[in-house]
């Protein structure tokens, strides 16, 4: 009989990084991984969506995803794979300049033009990362 190791999850929040505005955390922590769910442009300190651009918005996402990694114990050296979500695959090149300065480590990613984002935003990145 083989025995599965059960590893407890653990919910991560900060308020550094925009509040759940839905039945969903800011990430998860299971085994040594964990899982952020996916970052808007939202500024935490205001709630509100100030970037335009979609490297300005880019940037606002990074930042987010750094302050719930961080807060989980992790950090965006040790993602390993991102789930990257745009409104208009026009912005690839734009949103890659970005996205490249913050994971420098290249992790595993899949980027997908989609018809609509929450707010109205550009982008939408979550992360898979080890602890």
């Amino acid at each position: 009989m083989i025995q599965k190791e059960v590893f407890p999850m653990k919910t991560v929040a900060t308020n550094n990084a925009p509040g759940a505005i839905g039945p969903y955390s800011q990430a998860i922590i299971t085994g040594n991984l964990v899982f952020t769910s996916g970052q808007i442009p939202i500024n935490p300190a205001t709630g509100a969506v100030e970037a335009v651009t979609v490297e300005e918005q880019t940037k606002q996402v990074c930042e987010n995803l750094k302050s719930v990694l961080e807060a989980a114990g992790s950090s965006l050296e040790k993602a390993v794979k991102t789930t990257c979500f745009l409104a208009d695959i026009a912005d690839f090149a734009a949103f890659n300049g970005v996205y490249g300065e913050y994971f420098t480590g290249k992790p595993a990613r899949s980027c997908v033009a989609v018809k609509d984002l929450p707010k109205g935003v550009k982008c939408e990145v979550e992360v898979i990362a080890e602890l």
